[in-house]
């Protein structure tokens, strides 16, 4: 199994829920389709979502919700198939 990051393409703030009361978007461990959603980007009121980019197990969060980012940072780890 090939391990695989999450970058961010965008600066701004993570977020892993679409709202302060909803509930994450993925868990660690969670298997997770290209596709997936797993948490969004926040630039100046805009969001983004930011996609898994692979099929794989999600490992771990390396950012946690709320924190700021820069393009090209990681955000997530995945076991790939």
């Amino acid at each position: 199994m090939a391990e695989h990051t999450i970058i961010t393409p965008l600066p701004g703030t993570f977020y892993r829920k679409a709202t302060p009361e909803s509930a994450n978007y993925v868990e660690e461990g969670a298997e997770v389709s290209a596709d997936t959603v797993i948490g969004l980007i926040e630039v100046m009121k805009q969001f983004s979502e930011l996609t898994a980019g692979t099929a794989g197990r999600l490992s771990a969060f390396v950012v946690e919700d709320g924190d700021p980012v820069e393009p090209g940072q990681v955000i997530a780890t995945l076991d790939g198939h």
